[in-house]
Order: structure tokens, then C-alpha cells, then sequence
């Protein structure tokens, strides 16, 4: 194996060597893509529609049922409609519609699902997804260490939407299992399409600090579970010295390229809170990656060696060369923020932590990641090494950033309260600068964005919750920006 730099460019874009393994082979290197990018980081605001006047607020882990960085997704488009999720005053959780007719989007249409929102709780999200070969519509939702809700649609929802009418008919009944294969407790369910057009669901089983991470398929319109694929156990030493033998693998995303790999980007959790220096911090430490060439089946490291196969031997803190980015446990290093992977096939990561200069310990982490909190983007190049930049955006929030490409592999980052951030292919994604800030919109923290509808028309949409006070119902909303 060879040594590869972390190039490190922090606010003022001063370079700072590091060093870490990191091993570029014929497997787990660049694939071939577009060529040398020109064109510069655009945004115009298209528009801003209401889904809902009275969506339920609660404050909940400092986030919001609604909009979760974790929900993959809450909102997505799929032959030419676009669908979103969310949960009314009422507590129901409602699915809409809108047809995107030649880029000019029709009024929304919503259906009311016959199940309410168990506990006030924001892990409860609701997740869509479609599978391509069938056509339905899928909804997981309301689960946290519980036995999942799910509804599926009828066959050719999604994929002739024009010849179904919206309404709650073309769903089925409300199911705890996965059309009777049982999932047990779980937690936070990830629809995601293979490049076959197969439709897979990511959840954890277990709890914060103790949990695995397990994939199920649909195919040939049947569920079966493929089995775990991240392991919870084995000793790993903090640095304090007290060693911790349990963890969970928390996700910064599932992402299948043009080539059919997917990619994994995580940060593990651990489940011994004394490696900590403050009882106030989080365990959260380090940024690793992984990646499937077999859909999810099979599990290599950076440097193409296999560290994991589903179902039987489950990737572990023991495992060589997962980590990308080492960072120890006191920084407040928030898991489950964003990845996204550029037209070469190259992973992305927006993670953000309290850097050291700062502090070295954090006692409060909502606090001190409100105060001092910064967001990085680490990403490989072709060459395989991998790069880590600080972004000179301060997000002055506890919550999370969502990360998305343009056509041209410019850098979007749509950071809390919806303000836009960019930074061009051009300059190696150095140039970073703020495009869009309204804070008229009162956003309240982490949104939402389809991926899907930006691969398909270069349109961004982002769904957000406006803020309110107590548990008093708010709007919430889709808005629209023209990328590049």
C-alpha cells in the first residue's frame, strides 16, 4: 500500500498536511468520466410552493419529523411526476404529488394515508422510494428501534402516473413487516434504486451506540432481507485510553454511480461514553468509507481489499483502511450528514465538527457546534488520494448540510435554514461561496433535497419546514432553484 496526503485548506485557505493510508488501485479507483470542467456554479430561485399550511412541528433531537438528513428521501422524482412526504397537524402522514409538465410544475395533490405519527420523536421520518419494474410506490415511516410502518402502492403508480388518479385507493394497507418479512426494531429506512432497477431498503437494527446496519431488496416484486452488513462489536480505544466494545455505523449515504458501485461514506458511534473527555460531547469519531461493486453484496475498502461481506461477515472498527479522515471522539462530530459522488465516480463528503483550534473537548454539543461548529468537504480525486477542505461558511446551527452536483460537478451545499453554498470543479473545489442566503424563508434547520429531479432536469428542489414556537403547526414547503 502506498501513503497518499490529506490535503487539508481550512477558512482562510491556508494548506495543512496530513497524512493517512489511503490506496488507489484498479478496483477502487477513478472510472472514466467527463472531461475538464468550465462552467461556474449558478443559482436562480424558480419558485416556492406550499405543500402544507399546517405541518406538525415538534423540536426533537434539534431537529423535526419533517426534515431529517437521514430521510432518503422525503422528496423525489420519478417519470415526470414529483412525490413528497410529511406529516400534517393531525399527526397523518400525507404523500403528494405534482406533475413536472415541460418545467413548469402542476399544482400539488396530496393523499392522506391512514396512519398517524406514533411518538414525538424527528427519527420517525417518512422515506419514499420507487421501484422502477413494477411501478409502485413505496413509504416506510414512524420508526425508532420499533417495527417499521409500511405502504406500497399499486402496481404503475409511479411509473404511468398520468393514467392513475391520486387518491388513497391506489394504496395498500398499512403493514409492520415488509409484506411478511419482519424486520424486527429498526430505524432509519433508506430507500435506494440498483442500477438494475431493483429497489433496496438500508435500516439499523439496535440501538445508538450498539446497533448493524442491514439491506433488504425488492425484486421481482418480492422483499427478502440480504442480511447485516456492519458489525456492532470489537474493541476500539479512545484517547483517554478507556476502550469501548460497541458501536454502531451511522451513514452519510447510499449511492449508486453511473458505473453501478456503491458507495458508503460513515462515522462510527461508540457505545462507551467514558472515551470521551466530557460526559456533554458525542462518541462520534472519524470519517471511513467503503464501497459494493455487487449491489451491496460484498464490502472493500479504499484500497479495493474486501472488509465485509452481507449477511455473514459484517464490516468492522477492526477492519484495515476504512478510515478517510481520522478525527478523535471530543470535536462533536455529527454522523448522518450527506455524500454525493461526481460524474468520475468519485465519493464526496460534507461532515462537520468543532475544530481544535477551538477547543479540545466538547462539553455541550448542540452549544459548542452552534458557536464554533464547521462545515469540511472531503472527497477523492482520480488519483485516489483523498482531500479534505474546510468550508469558509460557517453553518452557525446544530444541524446538518445536503450536499448535490450540477452537470458540470460544481459543488452545491445547502446548508441549514436553506442557504445555498458553491464551489467549482474548476478550482478543485476550493472557491467556495454563499449564492443564495433568504432568511425570509424562516427555515428552521436541516432540509430535504431530490437528487433525483436535479439528474433529470438540472432542477434543485428543496423541501423545508418553516419555524415556529412549541408544537405549534407551520407551513411547510418546495423550493425551486435552476443549478448551473
Amino acid at each position: 500500500m502506498r501513503r497518499a496526503a490529506l490535503r487539508f485548506a481550512g477558512a482562510v485557505a491556508v494548506a495543512v498536511a496530513l497524512t493517512l493510508t489511503s490506496t488507489a488501485t484498479a478496483v477502487a479507483g477513478a472510472k472514466p468520466g467527463k472531461g475538464p470542467k468550465t462552467d461556474q456554479p449558478r443559482v436562480e430561485k424558480l419558485s416556492d410552493t406550499l405543500l402544507d399550511p399546517r405541518a406538525l412541528y415538534f423540536v426533537s433531537y434539534d431537529g423535526l419529523v419533517n426534515n431529517n438528513s437521514f430521510q432518503q428521501d422525503a422528496v423525489l422524482t420519478h417519470a415526470g411526476y414529483q412525490y413528497a412526504a410529511w406529516y400534517t397537524e393531525t399527526r397523518h402522514a400525507v404523500v403528494a404529488r405534482r406533475a413536472l409538465k415541460g418545467g413548469t410544475p402542476g399544482e400539488w395533490e396530496t393523499v392522506r394515508l391512514p396512519h398517524r405519527l406514533s411518538a414525538d420523536d424527528s427519527h420517525n421520518v417518512i422515506s419514499l422510494g420507487v421501484s422502477p419494474r413494477d411501478g409502485r410506490l413505496h413509504v416506510a415511516m414512524d420508526t425508532h428501534n420499533t417495527r417499521l410502518y409500511y405502504v406500497k402502492s399499486e402496481p404503475g403508480l409511479a411509473s404511468r402516473p398520468a393514467a392513475h388518479d391520486w387518491t388513497i385507493e391506489r394504496f395498500g394497507e398499512v403493514q409492520r413487516t415488509l409484506d411478511g418479512v419482519e424486520l424486527g426494531g429498526m430505524t432509519y429506512p433508506r430507500f435506494l434504486v440498483t442500477p438494475e432497477g431493483e429497489l433496496q431498503l438500508s435500516y439499523r437494527t439496535g440501538g445508538s451506540g450498539n446497533g448493524t446496519l442491514e439491506l433488504a431488496e425488492y425484486a421481482g416484486g418480492t422483499w427478502r432481507k440480504l442480511g447485516v452488513w456492519s458489525s456492532a462489536t470489537g474493541p476500539w480505544t479512545g484517547p483517554n485510553g478507556v476502550v469501548s466494545q460497541t458501536r454502531n455505523m451511522y451513514l452519510h449515504g447510499l449511492t449508486y454511480d453511473e458505473t453501478g458501485r456503491l458507495h458508503a461514506a460513515f462515522t462510527w458511534r461508540e457505545g462507551n461514553w467514558d472515551v470521551l473527555c466530557h460526559p456533554g460531547g458525542l462518541t462520534n469519531h472519524d470519517t471511513g468509507y467503503v464501497y459494493s461493486d455487487d449491489r451491496g453484496r460484498t464490502w472493500r475498502n479504499d484500497a479495493g481489499d474486501v472488509v465485509g461481506v452481507t449477511g455473514s461477515d459484517p464490516v468492522g472498527i477492526t477492519d484495515p483502511g476504512l478510515v478517510v479522515d481520522p478525527l478523535g471522539p471530543n470535536h462533536g462530530l455529527m454522523n448522518q450528514e450527506s455524500q454525493a459522488v461526481d460524474s468520475r465516480g468519485n465519493p464526496h463528503v460534507v461532515v462537520s465538527y468543532v475544530p481544535g483550534r477551538f477547543t479540545q473537548c466538547v462539553t455541550d454539543y448542540a452549544a459548542d457546534r452552534a458557536r464554533w461548529g464547521r462545515t469540511f468537504h472531503v472527497f477523492r480525486d482520480s488519483d485516489g488520494t483523498w482531500t479534505k477542505r474546510e468550508v469558509p461558511v460557517p453553518p452557525n446551527h446544530t444541524q446538518r448540510t445536503k450536499l448535490v452536483f450540477d452537470d458540470d460537478d460544481n459543488a452545491y451545499l445547502v446548508m441549514p435554514k436553506g442557504r445555498i453554498v458553491a464551489a467549482s470543479a474548476e478550482s478543485g473545489w476550493s472557491d467556495w461561496t454563499v449564492l443564495f442566503d433568504q432568511p425570509s424563508m424562516n427555515a428552521y434547520g436541516e432540509v430535504n433535497v431530490d437528487t433525483s429531479r436535479l439528474a433529470s432536469d438540472g432542477v434543485l428542489s428543496v423541501q423545508y419546514q418553516q419555524s415556529s414556537s412549541g408544537t405549534s403547526p407551520s407551513p411547510i414547503r418546495v423550493v425551486d432553484f435552476k443549478l448551473g
